[in-house]
């Protein structure tokens, strides 16, 4: 029998590169550079990252310089907004890039996810990262593992830093201190002081009064958009054109009365940045006389009833017609609206009727109306008060008497203001004798909880 003889027939491809190994070729090399806050100084800058890699790689005789891709001023928790990375990957993908040198794992993402997808996609394709800090070589037989370790790192890293900042934030909302997004806020500017409360900007204040004297008038957040347009005036955030959006934001924002409701939104995970409206998920917290309002509180309460007015009027409100939210139902209390029947023939006829009448299944035995039948009435009423207008005047002029009549609330008022400060005496000397004398915990306790229920009665009356 012959005997057995083994050839060992080395490699003549790398498997990762798929490039000959008898092939001389210069790795084509990119360099990635981030930098996510003005702390990074001197070789951490931007500026200096892009210096280094464009002299790290020219200096290597087995490399060809390609690119160094930035981002600037751009977080690494995910990869969806940063351009200069994700061009980086579009073209070693696309066959361009060979090798990608940066310093860090925490620079290249935190979020151990994108890492290790975007590595694998780039390994598949042949492309090598190297990464300087860990020295890592994501084709090394260790890289992976060191990369996942790393990468997992870093990620906590972040999510420290987001739990520490809004551990920050709602320091800040509960002690009251109030900030505002002021490029794109009407009517306030920030104070002198780094922690002053908003200032107002009285030119800007004239178009918020503006804004709200509009709305109280009559007009729809639409018709108010299109009359600042027509004038045009800039939106809080330079815009040409205004938006019944952002009309109605304004009317609705509790800043401009001087109060503040902190933490309408938070941010669900440090991931994804992704933010949600809270509905009861974390605290809110509502602070009153924050700084100096625009608006009369009443004034702002008094918009919020008519939004809410002018949506109980079962359809959209459009202040056009002289009649629209006048007519009342005898039937069931809806608005009447209008609607016209044979539009497009000679028996065009604007009509109203209750703009309930066929919803939820039900029918208000009252019958529509013509407009030319309201206009006859209303002129019919309107001549019958100028002809005999003096008991109307009066009669108007004894309902605002006693309507403004403010002597029996004011007098009232007086009392609880008073009552206000003569628990708050008790409620101090009490403190006070605990303090500086032995005292029967649970009688202390007792009368301090009373003196608490009847301040908080007064003050719920006030």
């Amino acid at each position: 029998m012959a005997t057995r003889k083994v050839t060992v027939i080395p490699p003549t491809i790398n498997p990762l590169t798929r490039i000959s190994n008898t092939t001389v070729k210069k790795r084509r090399t990119a360099g990635y550079a981030r930098v996510s806050t003005d702390k990074d100084k001197q070789f951490t800058s931007y500026e200096a990252q892009i210096d280094y890699y464009t002299s790290f790689i020219k200096n290597h005789s087995d490399w060809e310089f390609v690119k160094v891709y930035t981002d600037e001023g751009i977080s690494g928790l995910n990869t969806k907004k940063r351009d200069g990375f994700n061009e980086m990957i579009s073209d070693a993908l696309a066959g361009k890039i060979d090798l990608i040198i940066t310093k860090s794992v925490s620079r290249f993402a935190r979020n151990t996810v994108d890492s290790l997808v975007t590595i694998s996609k780039l390994k598949d394709k042949g492309v090598e990262v190297y990464f300087e800090k860990e020295n890592i070589w994501t084709f090394d037989s260790k890289g992976e593992l060191l990369l996942t370790i790393m990468s997992s790192l870093a990620q906590e890293e972040s999510r420290s830093i987001s739990e520490n900042v809004t551990w920050g934030q709602r320091k800040r909302f509960s002690d009251g201190k109030v900030s505002l997004p002021y490029k794109h806020f009407l009517g306030y500017e920030r104070g002198e002081n780094k922690g002053d409360p908003p200032v107002v900007n009285e030119e800007q204040a004239k178009l918020v009064r503006r804004i709200y004297h509009l709305f109280m008038s009559g007009k729809t957040t639409g018709g108010i958009a299109r009359i600042l347009t027509a004038k045009n005036i800039p939106t809080p955030s330079g815009k040409q054109v205004w938006q019944p959006t952002t009309i109605e934001s304004i009317l609705k924002n509790e800043k401009y009365k001087g109060a503040a409701r902190l933490q309408k939104k938070f941010t669900v995970d440090f991931l994804s940045k992704k933010m949600k409206i809270n509905e009861g998920e974390v605290p809110q917290y509502y602070i009153e006389n924050s700084h100096k309002a625009i608006i009369d509180p009443m004034e702002w309460e008094a918009v919020q009833d008519e939004f809410k007015r002018r949506k109980s009027i079962g359809r959209a409100y459009s202040g056009k017609s002289v009649f629209g939210a006048k007519i009342v139902c005898g039937d069931c209390g809806g608005f009447y609206g209008s609607k016209t029947w044979h539009s497009t023939d000679k028996y065009k006829t604007v009509i109203w009727q209750c703009n309930r009448k066929f919803k939820d299944n039900t029918c208000c035995k009252t019958p529509h109306i013509t407009e030319d039948e309201i206009k006859a009435r209303f002129l019919k009423v309107y001549n019958g008060l100028i002809s005999d207008k003096e008991p109307f005047i009066k009669a108007c002029k004894l309902t605002r008497d006693v309507l403004t009549d403010t002597e029996e609330i004011d007098r009232e008022m007086s009392e609880l203001l008073r009552e206000l400060e003569v628990v708050t005496k008790l409620i101090k000397k009490c403190i006070a004798e605990n303090s500086s004398s032995a005292q029967d915990q649970k009688k202390y306790t007792e009368r301090y909880n009373n003196y608490v229920d009847r301040y908080e009665k007064s003050k719920i009356k006030i």
